[in-house]
């Protein structure tokens, strides 16, 4: 494996019954070898909540408060404007594009563009015709969806129809998809906008990132991979956003950006068109300002997606409402336990070093405020061992040491046993092999980032299904141990700090200080994240965040516990950043390479940063 490695998807057409499988392999190279959205089935969006019901839980329009910038307004705010005609879709549209020209710098530069870098490719005619189109929908649509007219960025790994999807590198370009994914054909539905694709990390590779500017201070990294996404709802160059995760994607740049986000629970939203990492780990959720606005998102987008995602049938049908208003009275956390796992740990300090003790003097002073303001609403916050997945017994699945024989004599770690075979179904690298093959002078990049494609083919379909039963087999009696150390300790779900030291300097020094040595944790057990900031350094500004998360969709305990806070403690998400002034940015010579070899601690490939802890 090869640190970040990432390959093209496609999903299947069920109108003309060609199987994923099908278009994954050798008949995308005849199609012309367009790796994202190939075909890009248009689903059935999960049955959303009736608008009428839904807009019971938004301030009505005389409670909207008045906000100095249109852009300042969150996306629940803007649904009710817009319903009452007190602003167009156009106009909203046109104020994020205008920004977007004097603050984003040049388009297609996977490298320091010279300002915030947060959209990589835009489509503006498209959206302004999106958004008239919405204009007309809501004047004579009653019932017109909540997203109706709210614009977007989409993160490059995601197929937009009609645009490249480059997943952070030009190794992609000529990408072109042919129609939306998923969760893009979703928002659609809705009406929203879709502005353009927000900058990844070079496929997908890093929770650190380069290429983007942080919303608050472009001099310090943006996180990564969903890098733009974090930084350009927050920037205010797009209402809301969507990331991508496979470890840390979407958790860390809404940490490093002061986003609220939503890691969904694997299988809750469908990775139809996504490019994948890792399939069985892969997620895609709601970069947002406010944890209401990205439940809003969440809800639109979720649902069954069997042809192209049927991970998507193991969510509970119809999913639990998801909540959009926080409860009422002074202790709305009266019987909800949350619990801070002490075996958790962070980078700095390392094993055996409780997490808070290796906290900077800013965040461990917010991170116990915190904490005293969630006992406040009526919590009960207390430390719990969690699962230390160092012990062996704990874990034989993510962190072990042991290895599954094969039939070669070779061995193999359980998470290979389980995601190269994952990867083999998709045609993962025959994918690779297919669009290289149809885009000759993208090929030299291709095989640098993947190396030798049919001999990593090869390797992954040798794994018999023995070895791939038992892999899937630890990673359950993972699952379950880490369920059992909730219930021992009577915690509904756990709090932790994504990241506890002020961030680093885009080039030139350490850009994590001090982060979750377990960031990838969650997905591999499937359990869904939120974040949402908490408070702001003292030195520089830059955000302070925290984050929920607990058992497989758990997501409307996560939701409500985030809501109740960010109700009472409206000032850490209202905050805006100050706009930058960015040099003359759009001169040639400014504009930098792309970014160094990842080191593998930073991947967000599971069996890279595997590699690393062995």
């Amino acid at each position: 494996m090869r640190n970040g490695t990432t390959t093209p998807s496609t999903v299947d057409d069920t109108r003309s019954g060609v199987s994923r499988r099908t278009l994954l392999g050798g008949s995308a190279a005849a199609a012309g070898a367009t790796v994202a959205g190939l075909a890009a089935a248009q689903p059935a969006a999960a049955a959303p909540e009736p608008t009428s019901d839904l807009l019971k839980h938004l301030p009505p329009v005389g409670q909207i408060p008045r906000r100095s910038r249109l852009v300042d307004y969150e996306v629940s705010e803007l649904i009710v404007l817009l319903r009452a005609r007190k602003v167009t879709s156009v106009e909203l549209t046109e104020a994020y594009l205008d920004r977007i020209a004097r603050l984003n710098g040049p388009f297609e530069v996977y490298g320091d563009n010279g300002g915030y870098n947060a959209f990589v490719r835009i489509d503006r005619d498209g959206a302004l015709a999106q958004a008239a189109a919405a204009d007309r929908r809501l004047r004579t649509d009653r019932k017109a969806p909540p997203l109706c007219g709210i614009p977007f960025g989409i993160k490059d790994s995601i197929a937009v129809k009609g645009l490249e999807a480059k997943n952070g590198t030009h190794a992609y370009d000529g990408n072109l998809s042919h129609r939306d994914a998923t969760l893009v054909a979703r928002l659609r539905d809705q009406g929203a906008v879709i502005i353009g694709h927000t900058i990844a990390s070079a496929f997908s590779g890093t929770i650190a990132g380069t290429f983007a500017g942080n919303a608050w201070n472009p001099r310090f990294i943006p996180g990564g991979s969903s890098q733009g996404s974090g930084v350009a709802t927050v920037a205010r160059l797009a209402a809301a956003t969507i990331g991508e995760e496979t470890g840390g994607s979407i958790i860390m740049p809404s940490a490093a950006n002061g986003a609220s986000a939503i890691k969904p629970s694997l299988g809750l939203v469908s990775t139809g068109g996504v490019m994948p990492l890792s399939p069985g780990y892969d997620v895609v959720g709601p970069i947002a300002r406010s944890i209401r606005d990205a439940s809003l998102v969440l809800a639109a987008v979720l649902g069954p997606d069997p042809a192209p995602d049927p991970l998507t049938l193991s969510a509970p049908h119809p999913f639990p409402a998801l909540p959009l208003a926080a409860r009422d009275g002074r202790r709305p956390l009266t019987g909800t336990t949350i619990g801070i796992p002490q075996t958790d740990w962070m980078t700095r300090g390392g094993t055996g070093v409780a997490p808070a003790e290796t906290y900077d003097g800013d965040y461990l002073a917010a991170f116990e405020r915190f904490k005293a303001e969630l006992v406040a609403l009526g919590a009960t916050v207390k430390e719990f061992p969690g699962l230390d997945v160092t012990v062996p017994e704990n874990d034989p699945y993510f962190r072990t040491n042991e290895r599954l024989p094969l039939p070669d004599g070779s061995v193999v770690s359980p998470a290979t046993a389980v995601l190269n075979p994952n990867r083999y179904e998709i045609r993962y690298w025959q994918a690779v092999q297919a669009f290289a093959e149809s885009h000759p002078a993208n090929a030299e990049a291709l095989t640098r980032q993947f190396g030798d494609l049919a001999r990593a083919t090869a390797a992954a379909g040798a794994i018999p299904t023995a070895v791939r039963d038992e892999g899937e087999r630890r990673r359950r009696t993972l699952q379950a141990n880490y369920q059992r150390a909730l219930d021992e300790a009577g915690v509904d779900f756990m709090l932790v700090l994504p990241i506890g030291a002020q961030i680093g300097p885009r080039f030139g020094g350490t850009q994590l200080r001090n982060y979750r040595s377990f960031y990838q944790l969650p997905n591999a057990l499937t359990w869904p994240m939120v974040t949402f900031p908490i408070g702001y350094d003292s030195t520089e500004g830059l955000p302070i965040n925290a984050a929920f998360w607990g058992p497989r969709f758990s997501e409307p305990a996560l939701i409500q516990a985030a809501l109740d806070y960010q109700d009472r403690h409206p000032q850490h998400h209202r905050a805006a950043p100050p706009d930058p002034v960015f040099p003359p940015p759009q001169r040639a010579g400014r504009l930098a390479p792309v970014e160094e070899t990842v080191p593998p601690e930073l991947s967000n490939d599971p069996l890279v940063a595997e590699e690393a802890w062995s």
